[in-house]
């Protein structure tokens, strides 16, 4: 993501502050917190321009030096105490691949390449003789899924098989498939979904529908966050901002089982048509609490405005106004901005009372 202000533009900033600029007209003037203005002045202050762009080259230069002699010397220490020189056959090699991951918390390429050997070998497992009758099994109970939900395909017999407590891979599920001629030809036809589209909106009261979406930003050296935003339509509440370099369909259901802990279940979900939410994991999770799960047409966000208005709000207030250091500010600061929004921030939809004051409100305890 491209940053906010330049090396320049915060050396005029600091300029401004040196001639004798208060920092609060500093802060409320450039849309920036507190906190980041003087993390500017402690490292940029006194600097000139050309000092600012030399002293950045520097900081690359030594952060790539410092990678490569720790990438090299942990190499040089794996290769002298874990593989030694005797010629190793592929099944030792699997096994000492899997210790250096373990042991090093190195990737799976990373090892195999030290190792020279290909991932595909390091993955390859041994036929287990006793897997012929398992698949016999699993296909006696296949073929009655697949009489019973005739236009089902491979997929979503593989969650029936799962509801069955048959838990295996949907690879596996594919081949057994296919070996017994249960491949459907597709349909050209457009499937038609009844609940997908913009929803009725008129009869919404506390925990009728719960919408969700994601947003994303970075922290201070680059890295990758997500932010996944629930809020309830009726009351505007932020349920909850999850905060992660990478979120799950299966997170995603763990995040909506916490917030029914403290305030029950909803009546409906609302989403986009992400993978997150398209997933297994979420419609298992609708299933099993007979949640209904209503999807946006692709392409047309505005008819999940509710939740894109508060991303908006987020990322206006809190995302654009903080420079995180790394992730574990960045949860700090975005769950601090939750309760603010919650608890103090007026909001005009809600003839300016904060959404916890309308939610008791609405309730009859206000």
């Amino acid at each position: 993501m491209k940053k906010r202000f330049s090396e320049e533009q915060i050396i005029r900033i600091l300029k401004e502050h040196e001639a004798g600029k208060k920092a609060a007209d500093i802060v409320r003037e450039y849309n920036i917190s507190e906190q980041t203005f003087y993390r500017w002045k402690s490292k940029y202050g006194g600097m000139d321009v050309s000092e600012a762009k030399h002293l950045k080259q520097l900081e690359e230069e030594n952060r790539q030096l410092k990678e490569l002699v720790a990438n090299l010397s942990l190499d040089n220490h794996i290769l002298k105490n874990v593989i030694g020189k005797k010629r190793i056959k592929p099944a030792e090699k699997r096994r000492i691949a899997k210790e250096i991951q373990q042991t090093y918390q190195l990737s799976e390429r990373r090892a195999c390449r030290l190792l020279d050997f290909s991932r595909s070998s390091k993955r390859y497992e041994p036929i287990d003789k006793t897997e012929d009758t398992e698949d016999k099994e699993i296909t006696d109970r296949l073929i009655p899924l697949a009489s019973r939900w005739k236009r089902f395909g491979y997929r979503r017999l593989h969650v029936m098989l799962q509801r069955e407590n048959i838990h295996i891979n949907h690879k596996r599920t594919y081949r057994l498939y296919k070996e017994v001629g249960l491949a459907l030809k597709k349909r050209n036809k457009k499937k038609k979904y009844e609940k997908r589209g913009m929803p009725d909106r008129t009869t919404l009261s506390v925990n009728s529908r719960w919408s969700m979406d994601f947003v994303s930003d970075r922290t201070r050296s680059g890295n990758h966050i997500r932010v996944l935003t629930v809020i309830d339509e009726a009351t505007r509440e932020c349920l909850a901002l999850e905060v992660d370099s990478s979120l799950t369909g299966k997170r995603v259901a763990a995040v909506l089982n916490r917030i029914a802990l403290f305030r029950d279940l909803p009546k409906e979900i609302l989403t986009d048509n992400g993978s997150e939410f398209t997933g297994n994991a979420l419609n298992a999770w609708s299933y099993d609490h007979h949640v209904e799960h209503i999807f946006t047409d692709p392409g047309h966000p505005t008819q999940n405005g509710y939740i894109e208005s508060f991303n908006g709000k987020l990322r206006d207030e809190c995302l654009n106004q903080n420079l995180f250091k790394n992730l574990y500010e960045a949860k700090e600061i975005i769950e601090d901005w939750r309760n603010e929004y919650n608890h103090l921030r007026p909001h005009s939809s809600l003839n300016n009372l904060t959404p916890s004051e309308y939610a008791l409100k609405i309730s009859g305890d206000y």
